[in-house]
């Protein structure tokens, strides 16, 4: 997109959002663009916290459709839209709701927990839902002994159980994003900048997380690159997140990791680069495509999603 039509329509997003008293909420893996005309840019757990005090009646969820229908759940009332109703997720992909449901019944007398990186029908069978930046913490807070089903994410669920000592029983699920960052490509690049950090979300395979300066969400990933001493950073996560990184830290140096792909010398999400500045503003102008989930549905899925958001309130007590 020129400079001139982003531009362009950018004047005529910011007036259709004062016109319809509107809020947009962009994830950090958005293209640049949305990010910097989003009213607010987080992960999921800061866009779930956020979503829930919103009080304007028209919502925009720039990311993937469980995105959209987590901000639903939590704003039954209010309008939710999303730019293009195509962009979905591999990893809530990975993980049918009936097939969940049989899993879990193989299971007895385990708590589920469940990464926000799933359809509202699989949230209705969870007991709590967790992120990325809070998946540890709500874990430990149950007891260890206390048997846990982790879905969908086997690599993050992989992660939990390294550095908890736990044994939770795993979903076999990855999103295809994170499951493609190169090992030998990135040691590679190590030699290329050996004063360079190794920075790696925990969707990640294990050998990258081993090799990981460090490992986390994406919004640990953006504090830690903002907040250490160290100015060269390889990110192993999808690539959107280094706009924010590079608007935050812009005399630091951030290198997008490499994937097993060899015609691509970056990871990005096909479904979260869906979205565009075009679609936004005309989901804003034609308040479509809506993101409607049935009522019994949001009753039994807000309830995991407000667990969570409570266990983060007391663990940050």
């Amino acid at each position: 997109m020129s400079v001139k039509s982003t531009e362009d329509f950018k004047e005529r997003i910011l007036r259709l959002k004062k016109e319809k008293n509107a809020v947009i909420l962009a994830h950090y893996y958005q293209q640049g663009e949305i990010q910097d005309i989003a009213d607010y840019v987080g992960d999921s757990l800061a866009l779930a916290q956020i979503a829930e005090k919103i009080d304007a009646p028209v919502i925009v969820m720039c990311g993937v459709h469980f995105m959209g229908e987590t901000v639903k759940i939590l704003c039954p009332d209010k309008t939710v839209l999303v730019p293009d109703m195509e962009a979905g997720c591999s990893l809530a992909d990975s993980c049918d709701a009936s097939d969940f449901e049989k899993f879990i019944k193989e299971h007895p007398g385990h708590t589920v927990i469940s990464y926000v990186n799933t359809t509202a029908a699989v949230k209705a069978l969870t007991d709590v839902v967790v992120t990325s930046g809070n998946a540890r913490e709500i874990v430990e807070s149950f007891p260890k002994e206390h048997p846990i089903i982790f879905g969908p994410d086997k690599n993050l669920g992989n992660y939990i159980n390294g550095i908890t000592g736990r044994n939770m029983v795993l979903w076999d699920g990855a999103c295809h994003v994170h499951e493609k960052f190169s090992v030998d490509k990135i040691i590679e690049l190590k030699k290329q900048y050996p004063e360079a950090k190794i920075l790696v979300h925990p969707e990640c395979k294990k050998p990258l997380q081993i090799i990981a300066d460090k490992v986390g969400s994406t919004a640990v990933l953006l504090k830690y690159a903002k907040e250490s001493g160290y100015d060269t950073f390889i990110v192993a996560t999808e690539s959107g997140i280094l706009h924010q990184m590079k608007k935050s830290c812009p005399d630091k140096t951030f290198i997008a990791a490499p994937s097993t792909d060899s015609t691509c010398g970056c990871n990005e999400c096909n479904y979260m680069k869906l979205n565009t500045m075009k679609k936004l503003y005309e989901c804003l102008k034609n308040e479509s495509p809506q993101i409607h989930v049935d009522a019994s549905l949001i009753e039994k899925a807000r309830r995991p999603i407000e667990r969570m958001l409570e266990l983060s309130k007391q663990i940050k007590k």
